[in-house]
C-alpha cells in the first residue's frame, strides 16, 4: 500500500498517496483548482499558470498540477493571493480572446467562460486590437479557430504522447504562437484525433460534424456503451429532439480512460434512422396486418401450442443486449430446445491507441459477441458477417430471428418454417415471410448490458423515446417465456438480468448494483475467446 501523506487544503485535513499533486489532492475534498494545460492522461507542462496555489512557507505561488504534496503542508486554493493570481492570468487570456461566445460551439461548456464568470474582472482594460489568426482546417473532423486558442497544448501532447503520431506542433513565438500541422494532409488518416476536440478547454478545436448543430445546454447526456466493436468504450449519448446529436467518451480507466476512436465517435446516425417497424404485424393471405401486443403474443402462443415440440432454430444479433439474448435462449428452451446462433463481422486488423495500449478498436465489430457466447449462442458465417444460414433458411420447424437484418438472404428466407417470428427495428425483404414481425428497440432506447472483449459486463441507459409500439426484446420474449412456463415475466431490465444470472453461471452473483457505471467482470473461471 502506498504511503499516505497528510496535509491541509483550504482548512480540510487530507490524506493522499505520496506523489499525488496538489491539484489532484484538492479533488478529494471537492475543490476544483482551475487549470487549462493539465490533463490526467498526459504530461503536465505547467505552462498555463492558472493552477497556481498559495502554499505556506513557499517563496512564491506553486503550480498545483506538478507540485506534489508534502507531509504537514498547508495549501490555500481560495486565498486572496491565489484568487488575485487567477484573475490576472484570466485577464491576459482575454487580451486576445475573441468575444464570439454567441456563435462558438463551446459556449455553455467552455472553461474560460466559467472561470471568467466566477473569478474574472468585471471590466476589461484592453485597448489594443486583438490578434487575428482566422480558421484553419486541420483535416479529418477538426476545425481550428486560432483566435480562441489559449495555447494549453493539450492537442499537441495528445497527438505526440497518446496517439504517438506527431502531426501537431506550436509554431512561432510570443503572442504569435499558433498550433499548426506538419504535413499537408493534416489529421487525415489518423484514427483517434477526435479526442483533441474533447480535451480542448475552449472553442479553438471544434468538430465539423457537430458544427452549429446544437447548443450545449440543449443537449441531454445519457451514459451508454459504444457498439462499434467489442472494446465497449464508455460513452455519453448527447441527444436533442429525440435524435442523437453526438457521442462523447465517458471516463472509465478500466476500459477506455478518457478516449474513444473516431469510427465509434461518428457511428451514430443509424440510431436516428426512420422507417422503423412501429407495430406488431401478423401475416395473412391478403398481406400483413398491424395488431396490438396482446393479439400478437396470443397468436404466437396459440400457433406454438398447435405445433407441439417442433425443433427450434434461433438467429440473434450480437448487437442485442445480454438480457435480450438470455430471454431468447430461455424461449428456445421453453419451446423444446434447439440451435441458437449469431453472426458478426471482423475487421482485418486491430487499431490500438499506442499511448494507452489497452484501448483498441477490436477486430470483432460487435459489442456483445462475448455475451452471446457465454449465454450459449454459436458464431456462424464469414468474417464479413454474412453466410452461415443455409440450414436455417431451409428449416421447417420454428424459426426465430432477433435483430439480424438478413440483408444477404434471399426473399424466400424462412418460407418453409412452420412458425417464423422476426424481431427487429427495420423491415427487411427476408423478414417478409415471417408469420409475425415484432418491433423492438435499439440499445439507445432501452436499458440493458453488453459484455465486452474481456468479459466486463457494462450497463447502458435509454436516451431516446422508442417509435410507436416498439418494446425491448427482453420484455417481449420474457412475456412469452412467462406464459409458456407459467411464471411471471420480467417487468424491468433488472428482472431480466436476474433471470439471466440465475440461468447462466458466468453471470451468477452479478447484480445491476455491482455493475454500476464502471462495469463488473464475469466469473473469472469462464474462458473467453480472443478477438
Amino acid at each position: 500500500m502506498a504511503e499516505l501523506i497528510k496535509l491541509t487544503i483550504d482548512g480540510h485535513d487530507v490524506a493522499v498517496p505520496r506523489g499525488t499533486t496538489i491539484l489532484e489532492a484538492a479533488k478529494t475534498i471537492g475543490a476544483e483548482v482551475p487549470h487549462y494545460c493539465y490533463h490526467p492522461g498526459m504530461s503536465s507542462p505547467a505552462m498555463c499558470r492558472l493552477c497556481l496555489v498559495d502554499v505556506e512557507g513557499a517563496p512564491k505561488p506553486m503550480p498545483g498540477c506538478v507540485t506534489t504534496v508534502m507531509e504537514g503542508q498547508t495549501v490555500h486554493t481560495q486565498s486572496e493571493k491565489a484568487r488575485k493570481n487567477r484573475q490576472g492570468v484570466l485577464e491576459f487570456y482575454l487580451v486576445n480572446h475573441p468575444l464570439d461566445c454567441p456563435i462558438c460551439d463551446m459556449s455553455g461548456e467552455c472553461n474560460l467562460q466559467d472561470y471568467v464568470h466566477d473569478e474574472g474582472r468585471e471590466q476589461g482594460r484592453g485597448r489594443e486590437p486583438k490578434r487575428v489568426f482566422g480558421r484553419d482546417d486541420f483535416g479529418g473532423d477538426v476545425l481550428f479557430y486560432g483566435d480562441r486558442c489559449v495555447m494549453c497544448t493539450r492537442c499537441v501532447r495528445f497527438m505526440s504522447e497518446v496517439e504517438q503520431d506527431h502531426r501537431l506542433t506550436v509554431v512561432e513565438r510570443g503572442d504569435r504562437s499558433i498550433i499548426d500541422t506538419f504535413f499537408d494532409e493534416g489529421l487525415d488518416g489518423t484514427n483517434w484525433h477526435g479526442n483533441i476536440v474533447d480535451i480542448c478547454p475552449v472553442g479553438a478545436l471544434v468538430s465539423k460534424d457537430f458544427l452549429h448543430k446544437a447548443r450545449a445546454w440543449d443537449l441531454e447526456h445519457t451514459p451508454s456503451v459504444c457498439t462499434s466493436c467489442s472494446q465497449g468504450c464508455n460513452i455519453d449519448l448527447h441527444t436533442r429532439d429525440n435524435l442523437v446529436q453526438r457521442i462523447k467518451p465517458r471516463e472509465n480507466l478500466d476500459v477506455n480512460a478518457w478516449w474513444m476512436c473516431d469510427h465509434g465517435r461518428h457511428n451514430y446516425e443509424w440510431m436516428n434512422h426512420g422507417d422503423r417497424i412501429e407495430a406488431p404485424l401478423v401475416r395473412e393471405d391478403s398481406g400483413s396486418r398491424a395488431v396490438d401486443w396482446k393479439s400478437s403474443l396470443s397468436s404466437i402462443l396459440a400457433r406454438a401450442g398447435e405445433l407441439g415440440n417442433q425443433p427450434v432454430k434461433a438467429v440473434a444479433s450480437p448487437f442485442s443486449s445480454n438480457e435480450d439474448l438470455g430471454a431468447l435462449a430461455q424461449l428456445v428452451g421453453a419451446l423444446g430446445g434447439g440451435e441458437t446462433t449469431f453472426r458478426s463481422s471482423r475487421a482485418e486488423a486491430e487499431v490500438p491507441l499506442k499511448g494507452f495500449p489497452t484501448l483498441v478498436r477490436r477486430r470483432d465489430l460487435a459489442p456483445n459477441r462475448n455475451g452471446a457466447e457465454l449465454i450459449g449462442f454459436k458464431r456462424v458465417g464469414n468474417d464479413d458477417g454474412f453466410g452461415g444460414l443455409d440450414k436455417v433458411a431451409e428449416h421447417d420447424g420454428i424459426l426465430i430471428v432477433l435483430g439480424d437484418a438478413l440483408v444477404d438472404q434471399t426473399p424466400d428466407f424462412g418460407s418453409k418454417a412452420s412458425l417464423y417470428i422476426y424481431l427487429g427495428t427495420h423491415d427487411s425483404p427476408a423478414a417478409r415471410n415471417a408469420h409475425l414481425v415484432l418491433p423492438v428497440t435499439t440499445h439507445a432506447e432501452h436499458e440493458g448490458t453488453f459484455t465486452n472483449h474481456e468479459g466486463r459486463v457494462q450497463r447502458f441507459w435509454p436516451a431516446l423515446q422508442p417509435p410507436g409500439m416498439a418494446r425491448p426484446a427482453w420484455l417481449v420474449l420474457g412475456a412469452l417465456v412467462g406464459e409458456l412456463t407459467e411464471r411471471s415475466g420480467p417487468r424491468k431490465a433488472t428482472d431480466a438480468f436476474s433471470s439471466l444470472s440465475g440461468a447462466v453461471s458466468a453471470f451468477g452473483g452479478i447484480t445491476y448494483d455491482d455493475i454500476g457505471t464502471r462495469g463488473a467482470v464475469v466469473n473469472e473461471s469462464v474462458s473467453l475467446t480472443g478477438d
